[in-house]
């Protein structure tokens, strides 16, 4: 036990946007309704950061910012395509030991919607 540190997980949840994904002829004509959620395994952190600035932490706008830009770069046929493309790019950021991230399309079925999660690196 570390009295000083704790396993620190950064989570971002109901993260909502438009993406260019799907194999329907109405999914590629235009964006569907997706939600990102994700968890970044950053491994034992202070329990105090040497100060209080940005700088010195995973700034989560930053990981927001990726999740988007992953997501909107370009069509993706499949979900599966699209969920590995953006953990292997949170897998990236630095100090960054772990990622899940869950995505699902909200407007697929009139009935339910469909998620996919992934799970990799250190848990």
């Amino acid at each position: 036990m570390n009295p000083d540190g704790g396993k620190e997980v950064l989570t971002l949840t109901g993260l909502r946007f438009d993406a260019n994904l799907g194999i329907l002829e109405h999914e590629k004509a235009s964006p569907q309704p997706i939600q990102v959620d994700a968890e970044l395994n950053l491994g034992t952190q202070p329990l105090l950061p040497r100060d209080d600035e940005i700088l010195h932490v995973l700034d989560y706008r930053k990981v927001r910012k990726i999740i988007i830009e992953e997501c909107t770069a370009e069509h993706v046929n499949l979900l599966e395509s699209l969920i590995g493309k953006l953990a292997l790019r949170l897998m990236q950021l630095p100090g960054v030991l772990g990622v899940r991230v869950r995505i699902a399309k909200l407007a697929i079925f009139d009935d339910c919607e469909v998620a996919i999660r992934v799970e990799t690196g250190l848990w």
